[in-house]
């Protein structure tokens, strides 16, 4: 009896208890960012080539601040309207007074494919209306398979149809949208507060569904030895979340970054409908009638040919050139963000103003301007053995050195190189850089030159095989004269006096007068002699 009793006291100690964990968390949903800072990194295996328009390669790390209001004990806060490409394993909340327990990225977002999928094997609504009487008639069915492929639904008699085939206006009916669908990407973290409060928290997290490439435009001189060159930095957000008013960052340089498994899709697909018709057309007619597109006109004052204004009708056209003549407009590109600070063996670059990183968009910034670069026009090329002449590369060649107007770290990217030619600016050529460090040589191989060429042939070979004689010519039918540079990847014996050495290789430098050639013999060491 006395046992009987302490387990009857036992119990109703721990029902209130057991009620409490048995009942599902409160909710606490945040919808709005306070403040954001986005820091984007270049996709790793891009190289110089352009942005995926699709899903950017890169990724971006994100600093969110919001503000949020929590009950007492543990409940689940949801922080919608992150990047669609979070990784999950990288977000860490500070700011709660007692921590997380646990965090979920949902994963499922509100759509009609996620609809559907989210209620199969679940019963709906479907909704027919009659074209010619306009009856409404509603039945109940339950999603046996979709969304992708078709929708088929089992109807209450226990027959099968597929979606919109029937040859009448239909649509689904759903009682409630599911707890673990959400308009926008979430994640979701389990918290413990012990008083209900109001706090606010960062949330910080690395998403995929960046990049950002470099571009200069670069306008040679009249003199021919300085550069105009200004620079822009384009940076891409793929996913389906805006950053109004951010702290945009980039970090230029190669970043080694481990293989992430990928994200689950946000949507299981479009919702695709297909029917199979399993009777002949004229008894449904329907069928084979063209899709009806509603066309949304607009009609505009340009069509219009006059405006009434209190009953009175006055020529639109005679009333424009009534007005004064507006005063023209001139756009000033933003100023250049301050110089890149060092980020280990990175460089970290600040737009000094708030930008708006748009869903689905690119947005341009300004990255450097300046006027008088000073440059080096140079035609280079590479030995090898060819019978016939060859066009040497025009190179304009920069000192990233503040002596010469420059002395700034280069992000990676391409160059647009423009010249002035009787009053009218023409593009002269393309060319892809690295990433430059200050005080280094910049090249830009804007395009090759048929007035300025090379051909190179072997002579002879000594009886024992140590030795080959080279005869290079080199040519320039400009007016002017011009300055070469010739690369020779092997060893010259004897060595030349003067000349750089790059690794292994050699580099022959020399002015080939105008409308004149210039001769020169090598001597390779050949390998094992």
């Amino acid at each position: 009896m006395r046992g009987a009793l302490l387990l009857t006291w036992i119990a109703a100690l721990l029902a209130p208890v057991m009620a409490r964990a048995q009942a599902e968390p409160a909710v606490t949903v945040s919808t709005k960012i306070d403040d954001a800072a986005v820091t984007v990194y270049r996709a790793p295996n891009r190289g110089g080539g352009p942005i995926n328009p699709n899903w950017p390669q890169g990724f971006a790390f994100i600093t969110e601040t919001r503000t949020v209001t929590l009950p007492a004990g543990t409940s689940v806060l949801r922080f919608e309207g992150v990047a669609e490409g979070l990784l999950p394993e990288t977000a860490v909340v500070s700011g709660l007074p007692d921590g997380v327990i646990e965090k979920n990225r949902d994963a499922r977002l509100l759509s009609p494919a996620g609809l559907v999928d989210a209620y199969l094997k679940r019963s709906v609504t479907l909704r027919r209306t009659n074209r010619a009487t306009g009856k409404v008639v509603e039945q109940e069915a339950v999603i046996q398979a979709g969304p992708n492929g078709g929708v088929i639904l089992q109807n209450a008699a226990g027959g099968f149809e597929a979606l919109a085939c029937s040859g009448l206006p239909e649509r689904m009916l759903y009682r409630r949208v599911p707890k673990d669908l959400s308009a926008k990407p979430t994640l979701s973290v389990l918290v413990d507060s012990k008083a209900a409060r109001t706090v606010t928290v960062q949330l910080l997290y690395l998403a995929e569904g960046f990049d950002w490439a470099a571009n200069y435009v670069a306008d040679r001189g009249s003199d021919g030895r300085t550069l105009g060159l200004t620079g822009w930095i384009t940076v891409a957000n793929g996913g389906v979340t805006s950053f109004p008013g951010a702290q945009l960052n980039v970090i230029a340089g190669r970043l080694n970054k481990v293989y992430s498994p990928p994200l689950p899709r946000s949507t299981p697909g479009p919702l695709l409908l297909k029917c199979w018709p399993m009777d002949i057309t004229s008894t449904h007619p329907l069928w084979q009638l063209p899709p009806i597109i509603e066309i949304e006109q607009n009609f505009g004052l340009n069509e219009a040919e006059d405006v009434v204004v209190t009953a009175s009708r006055i020529d639109r056209r005679e009333m424009m050139r009534s007005l004064p003549a507006p005063a023209p407009m001139v756009v000033l590109p933003p100023p250049p963000p301050p110089p890149a600070e060092d980020l280990g063996d990175l460089k970290f670059y600040r737009v000094p103003f708030r930008v708006d990183v748009s869903a689905k968009g690119q947005k341009q910034v300004a990255l450097l301007a300046k006027d008088k670069v000073a440059v080096e026009q140079l035609y280079s090329g590479t030995l090898y053995q060819n019978s016939a002449p060859q066009p040497l590369m025009m190179r304009l060649r920069v000192q990233n050195r503040e002596s010469d107007g420059l002395g700034l770290a280069l992000p990676a990217g391409s160059a647009a190189v423009f010249e002035t030619i009787g009053g009218q600016r023409l593009l002269v050529g393309e060319a892809a850089i690295g990433d430059k460090a200050k005080d280094e040589r910049v090249d830009y191989d804007v395009g090759q030159s048929p007035a300025v060429q090379f051909r190179a042939l072997v002579q002879d070979r000594d009886a024992k095989g140590e030795f080959q004689t080279w005869n290079v010519t080199l040519t320039n039918a400009r007016p002017f004269d011009a300055e070469v540079e010739i690369l020779i990847p092997f060893t010259i014996d004897p060595a030349p006096e003067g000349w750089e050495r790059r690794g292994s290789s050699w580099v022959w430098r020399v002015r080939v007068p105008a409308t004149d050639s210039v001769v020169q013999s090598f001597r390779q060491k050949l390998k094992g002699g």
